[in-house]
C-alpha cells in the first residue's frame, strides 16, 4: 500500500519530518521500509514506500526516517544525453591516448620538428608533380581544341568535315584527366594544411606535457 502525502514546496522540513514520523516509519531502520520523495508535474511533494510509474524516470531521494535525504537517484537520461556523455568519454580516451602516443613516440620538440619537415616536404614534391601534369594536361586540352575548330560543329565553315571520333575521345579523356589531376591537388593541399596544423597541435601538446616554455 503506498503511502503518500501532498506537501506544500516551501513547507519546513519540520514538517516533513513530523509527516513521516506519522507514516510509522520513525522507527524505519534496516527493516524498515525505503521511503522515497519526489515532485509531481504540478511542483507538489510527495512521500511514499514506491514511486509512481509516471514519475519513475524522474529524479528521486531516498529519505530516512528523520526525513534526512540519504540517497538520490539520478532522472532517466534521454538518448540525447546517453550519446553526449558516451561522445565525452570517447574524446577523454582519445585525448588521453594521444598524450601516451607522443610521450612515448617522441623525446624531444626538435624530433617533432623534423618529422614534421620530413613529411611536409614529401607531400609538397607530389603537389609539384601533379601541379606539373595538369599543366601538361592543359596544354594538350588547349592544342585539342584549336584543332577541334576546323570541324563541325566548332567551325564556322559551312562544309567543314564532322569531328573525327579519334579528336573527339581526345577531348572526353583529356577533360576527364584534368577534372581527376585538379581534386588531386585540392586534396594534396588540404592534406598539406590538416598536416602541418596537427604537427603545430602535437608540438604544443607535447611541450605541456613536458613543462616545456
Amino acid at each position: 500500500m503506498v503511502k503518500d502525502m501532498r506537501l506544500n514546496p516551501v513547507a519546513p522540513i519540520l514538517c516533513a519530518v513530523t509527516l513521516l514520523a506519522s507514516l510509522g516509519v520513525a522507527d524505519a531502520g534496516p527493516a524498515g521500509r525505503t521511503m522515497y520523495k519526489w515532485v509531481d508535474a504540478q511542483g507538489v511533494t510527495h512521500y511514499g514506500d514506491h514511486i509512481p510509474p509516471e514519475y519513475a524516470s524522474q529524479e528521486q531521494h531516498v529519505i530516512n526516517s528523520q526525513g534526512v535525504e540519504v540517497q538520490t537517484l539520478e532522472a532517466q537520461k534521454t538518448p540525447e544525453q546517453l550519446a553526449a556523455e558516451d561522445q565525452k568519454r570517447l574524446d577523454a580516451e582519445q585525448r588521453l591516448n594521444r598524450d601516451k602516443n607522443l610521450l612515448n613516440t617522441y623525446v624531444s620538440v626538435q624530433e617533432i620538428e623534423r618529422l614534421r619537415d620530413q613529411r611536409v616536404t614529401l607531400l609538397s614534391d607530389q603537389i609539384k608533380v601533379t601541379s606539373s601534369f595538369l599543366e601538361l594536361l592543359n596544354t594538350k586540352m588547349k592544342k585539342l581544341r584549336i584543332n577541334s575548330m576546323r570541324f563541325k560543329p566548332y567551325s564556322a565553315d559551312p562544309n567543314a568535315a564532322a569531328m573525327p571520333d579519334q579528336l573527339a575521345d581526345d577531348l572526353v579523356r583529356v577533360g576527364n584527366d584534368i577534372r581527376t589531376q585538379e581534386q588531386n591537388l585540392r586534396e594534396k593541399r588540404s592534406e598539406e594544411s590538416a598536416m602541418k596544423k596537427q604537427f603545430e597541435s602535437d608540438i604544443d601538446r607535447f611541450k605541456e606535457l613536458k613543462g616545456i616554455h
